[in-house]
């Protein structure tokens, strides 16, 4: 399936000029990633009928608005790579990336549009409400940046609306686009949604505890960057006051050596026991995922791919 989308989005035709607009665009959607948002999309509508390349158009559309928000984040967080390559503002420039981001939002729109089906306006108003909670989430995100104390709650939130919405959108718009009974695209919305936070709870566990060889990248970044994670936030909210002080001087310390930094805050989190406080959060939210799937009116057979997506998705716990 991923070779399929790769496919459609390699034949995507953009305008031959400006170069420095549509160019970015192909950079940032060109192979890359497991594609993960389009794939349960297509997987949600071959619940419920085998001819996927009529939802084709709304995966890409999926697919490139979230590769829209990836562009504009890293221009938000200053990121120099992204999947192994410079990002779009450093190999052009910062306005670039930009306009070149406001664009793939208008584009994604487009091909959702494309996507022709007998509630095709219900599909439309799925997506731009999933946009517009993905942009709130990121408010959230940055406005917890200025604060010492935010409630677990109030992050939970905020990591519902940032990722976990449009990993739930992609599934109840392949549910939609064909036509599948309005019970389980809620159903299966729900299911997809709990797994999204999951996985969002599992790459904050595992950046510090995963092994950089498995999880991708070097771990601790959080750490360094003071990011608000669900391992922070518990250890801030558990911790006695004496440790609590000791997080927020280290996470704000500039003149700490990153591997100091990085052990310091780590010993604190596992004399709080924030590790196992953060896998049984990821555990319940996979079991709750679980017993939505097994309430999905649907034959085994019929719908074991999209059970052995969510297990592809939390592989990297292991």
């Amino acid at each position: 399936m991923i070779s399929k989308i790769n496919a459609a989005l390699d034949a995507l035709k953009y305008p031959k000029q400006p170069r420095g607009l549509y160019e970015p665009i192909k950079y940032a959607l060109e192979e890359g990633g497991k594609r993960v948002r389009p794939r349960l999309l297509l997987l949600a509508y071959s619940l419920y009928s085998d001819d996927i390349e009529r939802a084709m158009p709304a995966a890409i559309g999926i697919e490139t608005y979230h590769n829209f928000t990836l562009l504009h984040d890293d221009v938000m967080d200053n990121a120099e790579m992204r999947r192994g390559r410079p990002t779009v503002h450093v190999k052009w420039d910062q306005n670039t990336a930009i306009l070149s981001g406001d664009v793939m939002l208008m584009l994604a729109l487009r091909y959702v549009s494309e996507c022709r089906c007998k509630r095709w306006a219900e599909l439309r108003d799925v997506f731009i409400q999933s946009c517009i909670e993905v942009g709130e989430g990121q408010q959230y995100d940055m406005n917890f940046e200025k604060r010492d104390e935010v409630a677990v709650d109030e992050y939970l939130e905020m990591i519902r609306l940032k990722t976990s919405v449009l990993v739930a959108c992609a599934a109840k718009m392949g549910a939609i686009a064909a036509n599948a009974p309005e019970e389980d695209c809620e159903l299966i919305y729900a299911f997809a949604e709990r797994i999204g936070i999951a996985f969002q709870l599992q790459d904050d566990y595992l950046d510090v505890y995963g092994d950089p060889a498995v999880f991708g990248k070097k771990i601790g970044g959080d750490i360094l960057c003071g990011k608000k994670t669900y391992l922070l936030i518990s250890a801030l909210n558990r911790g006695d006051e004496g440790q609590r002080m000791q997080l927020l001087s280290l996470i704000n310390d500039k003149n700490i050596g990153s591997e100091d930094k990085i052990k310091a805050v780590t010993d604190i989190y596992n004399a709080i026991g924030i590790p196992e406080i953060c896998k049984n959060a990821i555990e319940a939210y996979y079991d709750d995922a679980r017993n939505l799937y097994e309430t999905l009116p649907l034959p085994e057979n019929k719908k074991a791919p999209l059970w052995a997506w969510a297990s592809e998705l939390m592989e990297r716990k292991k």
